[in-house]
């Protein structure tokens, strides 16, 4: 047990992103009550499960992929969606595999990533100041009064979509959807004649071969040795501490505390305090759990969150998640990643290329550069070589649907695209034929980090 912690011990440290204006707080009460006493949504054999593979990431025998929305919506709630973001996922995870030498950690940003922390608690449009939209699971979209203002209910609605997808995701994980032998028939339809989609073709077609070799010797693949199952686990930033609080439970068998929300957890780039509430309650709960590292990171600050969050370094505990802008990674990784090798302490170094890359487009549409989001996974892979660390992850936002949100990739999204297919309740994501794209392009740098001439680099 984490001595002077309990799961409510963040209500005594200042806390951001955390909204307020509830009109009603015993209502909001009565929801944060009603939620301690639902069934949990994980269980802890398969968080444990988690840190296991992810002690392995951290050892540099294995890669982390997390991806997923940016916000989860009620609206955009379909077995199609989800079955889509599953299959993407596993996708990326044998292009990957295959190129890399290495087992892929499957991480959905998924089944609870519905809040999202803002610059600015109000939104202001024609002279109308309303609060801003925080995520569907504190409020609507639609500007308006009714919309915009807080509900306790969209607490209870998000645990219970949450709970729904995570039966699905179980399903499809271990029911048979995910064994290898059905590879061909992941493809994407709206990719199927791509450029992506041909050459994933061609990787399956090797995958086949290889099976069928295999069996011909009488090795007959089973789903003890992952081909007929995958584990495939959850996460979500930890923003709305009160529901992290009635979702921590204490597992009977080793009195720890477990966030039954979801698999792993992260503190997020405005979040990360050190006498924060955030940082608080994370560092009580036995999830492995995730840190943003931005461009005002300083390596002494991020040794100091260590000591609070790692302290005694387990291999697979914590994962620093770079967020930089492809024009900042390679002059802030290399400082932090040297203060992370020298310290010795065991961490996972993973980038998300997606947030510092945002801009605006001509036509007023929030959006990222596919060649900036690209540039920015090569410095990370780059100076994780120079400084003799295991570029361990990918943290993107994706989507399977077929949005275009993010400009260029190899079916070149324009500017004048961005108003077809922009879907998205708040960042823009990648769709699959770029995702896919994404993991090809990285595939083959960590290829080729495994020659002799890389390693002797």
């Amino acid at each position: 047990m984490i001595r002077d912690w309990t799961p409510r011990s963040w209500r005594v440290r200042p806390v951001q992103q955390l909204p307020d204006d509830y009109p009603d707080p015993r209502a909001l009460a009565r929801a944060e009550h009603e939620l301690s006493r639902l069934p949990p949504l994980v269980f802890p054999a398969e968080v444990c499960r988690l840190t296991t593979a992810l002690g392995q990431v951290a050892e540099g025998k294995a890669f982390l992929l997390q991806g997923g929305d940016c916000a989860e919506s009620f609206k955009e709630f379909t077995i199609d969606n989800i079955r889509d973001a599953f299959r993407l996922i596993l996708q990326m995870a044998v292009v990957l595999t295959f190129a890399g030498g290495r087992p892929v950690v499957k991480v959905g940003r998924i089944a609870g990533q519905f809040a999202k922390p803002r610059s600015s608690p109000v939104e202001t449009l024609g002279g109308v100041t309303l609060p801003a939209y925080r995520g569907d699971i504190i409020n609507g979209m639609d500007f308006n009064p009714l919309e915009r203002t807080p509900d306790p209910k969209r607490l209870l609605r998000a645990y219970h979509q949450s709970s729904a997808t995570l039966n699905l995701l179980r399903a499809l994980s271990q029911g048979g959807y995910a064994d290898l032998c059905n590879i061909h028939q992941w493809t994407l339809g709206f990719i199927g004649g791509s450029p992506q989609g041909d050459r994933y073709r061609r990787l399956a077609d090797k995958i086949i071969e290889s099976l069928g070799f295999l069996r011909a010797l009488s090795i007959n693949p089973d789903p003890q040795a992952g081909l007929s199952q995958v584990d495939f686990f959850t996460s979500h930033e930890a923003l709305l501490l009160n529901v992290e609080e009635a979702m921590t439970r204490t597992d009977p068998a080793s009195g720890h505390w477990y966030d039954t929300s979801a698999h792993t957890l992260w503190i997020g780039e405005r979040t990360r305090q050190l006498d924060g509430g955030h940082v608080e309650f994370m560092r009580g709960i036995q999830n492995p759990i995730g840190l943003k590292c931005g461009p005002t990171l300083e390596p002494d600050e991020l040794l100091r969150l260590i000591d609070v969050l790692n302290p005694e370094g387990i291999p697979g505990r914590l994962t620093l998640i770079g967020r930089f802008g492809a024009d900042k990674a390679a002059e802030c990784l290399p400082r932090l990643m040297a203060a992370t090798r020298r310290d010795g302490r065991p961490v996972i170094w993973s980038i998300d290329p997606m947030h510092g890359n945002t801009l605006k487009a001509s036509n007023g549409y929030k959006t990222r550069p596919f060649d900036r989001i690209l540039l920015e996974v090569k410095a990370f892979i780059q100076v994780a070589a120079a400084e003799g660390v295991h570029p361990g992850g990918l943290h993107l936002e994706m989507t399977g649907q077929n949005v275009t949100e993010c400009l260029g990739g190899a079916q070149a999204v324009t500017e004048d695209d961005l108003s077809s297919r922009y879907h998205t309740h708040c960042d823009p994501r990648l769709n699959a034929d770029q995702a896919l794209q994404l993991a090809f392009l990285v595939a083959e740098k960590l290829q080729a980090l495994r020659t002799p001439e890389a390693r002797a680099a």
